[in-house]
Parts: C-alpha cells; sequence; structure tokens
C-alpha cells in the first residue's frame, strides 16, 4: 500500500539515480530567494561587513535557495521588491 509520509522518491537510493548531492544543493540557486526576519545582533555572521547597530532592531535579510546572503534591507517590502527586480522566485519559511 502507498504510504504518503514515505513516498517512493524520498528514497536516498532513487534520489541518487536521478540527481547527485552537488545537484541537489544548487537546487534553485540564482532562481529561488526567501526573505528571513533577522536581528541586528544575528547579522555579523551572515554579513561582516555591516555597520554596529542596536542589537533589537530586525532588518530583512533576502538570501538564495542555498541560504547565501543576497542582500540587507530595513523592511520587508524592500526586500521582496529587490527579489522582483532580480526575477528572483520567492519561496515560503514554515
Amino acid at each position: 500500500m502507498h504510504d504518503p509520509k514515505n513516498p517512493d522518491w524520498a528514497d536516498n537510493e532513487f534520489m541518487s539515480d536521478i540527481m547527485s548531492v552537488d545537484e541537489l544543493t544548487e537546487l534553485g540557486t540564482g532562481d529561488v530567494a526567501y526573505i528571513k526576519p533577522i536581528k541586528a545582533q544575528e547579522l555579523k555572521e551572515m554579513f561582516p561587513e555591516v555597520p554596529p547597530l542596536q542589537d533589537n532592531m530586525t532588518l530583512y535579510a533576502l538570501l538564495n535557495a542555498d541560504g547565501t546572503p543576497i542582500l540587507l534591507a530595513d523592511s520587508r517590502e524592500a526586500a521582496v521588491a529587490n527579489a522582483f527586480e532580480a526575477d528572483l522566485e520567492m519561496a515560503a519559511l514554515h
């Protein structure tokens, strides 16, 4: 019987027949992005060149599908606008 919680395509051996780990890692890179609200105190890891900011300030990081930072904005709308201008497909985080 088919188990929807464990589809055949999720089997590691099956997936390795379709694409390599490197190909899977690069899936969506350059085409898909997401926006992550981020506190200023967390920024140094993602954006080492960021100047000192108030720790409680929330900014919005536009990130590539693989998590690579693209830009930092002071509003979600600005991050979305940049993604739109760059023809990036937006993915929702849950």
